[in-house]
């Protein structure tokens, strides 16, 4: 081989060789810059665990189209800086997604797979809605600083297992669901703990004393738990002094706590004692200057101090207060005016639910810092100041309502540009409304003046509003036509509450055009002619109240039914036949009132309400059977068919009412709950308060407002024509709490299987032809507070035993043999009626047998005795005979 060729062999030798080697050394360091195989493999499990078999559908993109490579590149995966090859950090949070539609977390979740990470120092696992099965998977994990589990389900066992991640410095267990007690020395040998947050659960017994003497922490929340006793600090404990904010609002801590335990805490910045009604606060030292400013003081409902205001000696030290919410403690005295100084630093203020006197006008510096102000359930009195935009130039949220505050509403109020919120409702303001606060305030999401005295023209004679959520100008004295022309800038949902004003008119909305209005009530007003078609066009519209108005004619014939959630339509003159799906969608509608008007026809159209829980009849001239498909209503808690022309017999199937409860739409007394305000100290939530609904019981008309429904179930079949015997099927319903079945034509006899009522407060079967004995059965009714059988043909005995003992004789009146047979000695007092087969029964039937049989022996005797005298007086052969004697 020439020398030539020898050195072109070489090289293609040494290039294929030195090609080899980097590949060689790609892999190596692909391999040493990768995650390990344990960890690429755990990481793939914790997602099978928590989504099961559709794990794949629902992880990050970057785990399954990358899952045979380096999984220190997927989305929520770092690895350490030094070696890329362990994975430190772990964001996890909502890897599942959105939550389980029941609302419930997602079972077996194992965390076994969480050991295959010795390295990990942050672990943000929230928002999973796991149920883990043990925490045993994060024991191992002794580098671990960061964890974070809110939002799954744990249990309070799981507590100690994690006390021993000794090097932890945040821990996040809110929301998760935990029961029962922590030992008092839990999180104890957590020293570089700095944050740890219990919030939301319902954790137990007393707060373990072990959280405030760890020697790092600065924010500890506890709030919202069942936390009861003491708070475990005095002066003779060594407290942690590295507090920032301490949180232990709404539990049931009671005792006394005084600020002075605070003093070695000078880094102190929040505290939240609120919701605590039994806890005494001890806040006023003279002469004791806090080494700490606080910037938030929230300590609403407890039982504060009551010279908190009259000598102010904490708050005056404290120069930086940003929050201050104090509400709901009953302090009394005059408006602290002085806390509107002329530096203001006061940012949220919250003193509603006082006995505050005084007026507005005492304010006399521009509080340029103040968003929101709520005065609410004081005793404010005096006028709006007429100036008010240069008080509260900043304000967003004024909330005056519940106090005597006089005159009238100043237009100034319009000059508040940041304002969303204005309730000036429950006060005695009159005059008009300033027309730019509907008309010129696009800002303006909540107008309240609700039970004044105002009037003119509604809405102020405007035909447009910029009001974004809801107006309540009801309770007034608001005049005149609704507006022709109406348009509005709705945002998702809108309110009008115009009820319990003096308007008049005609229902036409012919000309209006709000595409995002939901509610309007109009109930209680002057309201007169026919519903106009033009009604049909509010299509958006889920809550509709006419009622208490004098409207007449028959239901507008829609051609795409309104969606209504809530009907309202008593108390007025319609009349004509109910067609289903034609004015409103019987599919959707959730509470339904037509009482009081007259409507006729058969209700055989009841069955389609598929979602009604309340149903409302009464007072009509409904007519025809009780259909057996109203047994359908599978979430009907109420129903009130009285006072119709009803007839035929009860469907026995009545008794078969599941009472599910919820049903699967928005509830009527809840609507538009998803929008609100919320600062540090106060919150409000645009909650549609509906009037509620009325259910005739314990023989008077109540209201019932906002879930009561939930515990509540009734039926009023009252003043109608039915017959036949009472079903002992009703007997099933255990958790109806009134029955009222009287003013009918029922016969026969009172089932004793009603006697297993036992949750019935209201049982009403008077007025009937009902006959025999009343069962003893029904003097298990515990629960018992309304009972009559008045007027029916009852015999036998009123019985006095157990609740039916305490009702006097108007439950009883108008039976006669009834009333006869408990003036006899047979009805001894306490003596319930017999049985005709127990053996005392057959004893007295042997004693009335014995008595039959003297009377006769008795009668023979004395008939005898006057035959045989007449016999000797009057016949000769017994003169004789006597003569011979």
């Amino acid at each position: 081989m020439s020398f030539c060729c020898r050195r072109r062999f070489q090289v293609r030798f040494i290039s294929s060789d030195l090609w080899l080697w980097l590949c060689v050394l790609l892999l190596v360091s692909r391999l040493s810059n990768g995650c390990s195989t344990e960890e690429r493999t755990a990481l793939l499990e914790i997602s099978a665990s928590l989504l099961g078999t559709k794990y794949f559908a629902g992880m990050p993109p970057s785990w399954w189209l990358e899952r045979d490579h380096d999984c220190c590149s997927w989305e929520g995966v770092e690895c350490s800086n030094d070696t890329r090859r362990v994975v430190s950090r772990l964001q996890l949070s909502s890897l599942a997604g959105s939550p389980p539609e029941n609302g419930l977390c997602r079972t077996g979740f194992n965390s076994t797979a969480f050991s295959a990470f010795p390295e990990l120092q942050f672990l943000d696992f929230s928002m999973n809605y796991a149920t883990f099965q043990s925490s045993d998977g994060l024991a191992g994990l002794s580098k671990l600083r960061h964890l974070d589990l809110s939002y799954n389900c744990l249990n309070a066992n799981d507590s100690e297992s994690l006390g021993k991640l000794y090097s932890l410095e945040v821990l996040h267990l809110e929301f998760t669901g935990m029961v029962g007690t922590l030992p008092a020395s839990v999180f104890e040998n957590l020293t570089d703990l700095q944050e740890l947050d219990l919030s939301s659960n319902q954790l137990t017994g007393n707060l373990p004393a072990s959280f405030f003497t760890l020697p790092r922490i600065q924010h500890l929340n506890v709030s919202q738990n069942l936390f009861e006793g003491s708070i475990p600090m005095s002066s003779n404990l060594n407290h942690s002094s590295s507090f920032r904010t301490v949180n232990i609002s709404m539990n049931n801590l009671s005792g006394n706590f005084s600020f002075h335990w605070l003093r070695n805490m000078a880094n102190l910045e929040k505290i939240d004692f609120s919701g605590n009604i039994h806890l005494a606060v001890g806040v006023n030292f003279p002469g004791w200057k806090p080494p700490f400013q606080l910037k938030e003081l929230l300590l609403s409902g407890c039982d504060i101090d009551k010279s908190i205001f009259t000598e102010p000696h904490f708050l005056h030290t404290q120069n930086h207060l940003e929050t201050l919410d104090l509400s709901n403690s009953s302090l009394p005295g005059s408006f602290p005016s002085w806390l509107f100084v002329q530096q203001p630093a006061l940012l949220y203020l919250n003193l509603g639910s006082n006995l505050l006197s005084g007026s507005l006008d005492q304010i006399t510096y521009t509080q340029t810092s103040l968003l929101a102000i709520s005065l609410s359930l004081n005793r404010i009195s005096g006028r709006l100041p007429a100036n008010i935009s240069s008080i509260f130039p900043n304000a967003t949220f004024l909330d005056f309502s519940g106090n005597t505050i006089s005159g009238e509403i100043p237009p100034d109020l319009c000059n508040i540009s940041n304002m969303e919120y204005l309730d000036l409702s429950n006060n005695n303001l009159q005059g008009e409304l300033p027309s730019c606060l509907f008309a010129d305030h696009p800002i303006l999401k909540t107008l309240k003046v609700s039970n004044n005295k105002l009037g003119g023209p509604i809405l102020g004679g405007k035909s447009h509003m910029s009001i974004r959520w809801e107006i309540y100008l009801d309770g007034n004295n608001f005049e005149g036509e609704l507006p022709r022309h109406l348009t509005g800038g709705f945002v998702d949902g809108g309110t009008l509450d115009f009820h319990g004003n003096k308007l008049s008119g005609k229902l036409d909305v012919m000309l209006w055009s709000l595409p995002n209005l939901w509610t309007l009530n109009l109930g209680s007003n002057n309201l007169t002619g026919e519903i106009d078609q033009s009604i049909c066009s509010l299509t958006g519209i889920i809550l509709l109240d006419i009622s208490n108005n004098s409207i007449s004619g028959s239901l507008p014939n829609c051609s795409n039914p309104l969606s209504l959630l809530f009907l309202n339509m008593s108390a007025n003159q319609l009349s004509g036949d109910i067609a289903p799906y034609s004015f409103f969608s019987n599919a959707t509608v959730t509470a339904l009132d037509l009482s009081y008007n007259q409507f006729t026809g058969s209700i055989d159209w009841v069955q389609t309400l598929g979602e009604v829980r309340y149903l409302s009849l009464g007072t009509n001239k409904f007519e025809g059977q009780i259909p057996q498909t109203i047994c359908q209503l599978q979430y009907v808690r109420v129903i009130d068919l009285s006072h119709n022309r009803l007839s035929g017999s009860l469907p026995a199937c009545i008794g078969d009412f599941p009472f599910e409860g919820k049903s699967s739409g928005l509830l009527y007394w809840n609507l538009l709950c998803g929008r609100g305000f919320q600062y540090p100290g106060f919150r409000y939530t645009s909650c549609y308060e509906q009037r509620g609904f009325r259910f005739g019981t314990k023989w008077n008309l109540y209201t019932y407002r906002r879930n009561f429904i939930d515990f509540f179930s009734g039926f009023d079949f009252s003043e109608n024509m039915l017959s036949g015997e009472i079903p002992p099927e009703l007997g099933h319903l255990s958790h109806l709490k009134a029955l009222n079945l009287s003013h009918n034509s029922l016969d026969g006899l009172i089932p004793a299987a009603l006697g297993n009522m036992s949750d019935v407060e209201s049982l009403d079967l008077s007025h009937n032809q009902l006959s025999g004995a009343i069962p003893p059965q029904l003097s298990h009714l515990t629960s018992l507070a309304v009972f009559s059988v008045a007027y029916n043909n009852l015999s036998g005995c009123v019985p006095d035993a157990g609740q039916l003992g305490l009702f006097d004789e108007t439950s009883y009146a108008g039976n006669r043999d009834l009333e006869e047979a408990s003036r006899g000695s047979e009805c001894a007092a306490g003596s319930e009626p017999p049985d005709a087969s127990s053996p005392t029964s057959q004893h007295s039937g042997d004693e009335a047998a014995d008595a039959v049989l003297y009377a006769v022996s008795a009668a023979s005797f004395v008939l005898s005795f006057w035959l045989t005298v007449g016999f000797v007086l009057c016949h000769p052969y017994g003169r004789h005979v006597i003569l011979k004697l």
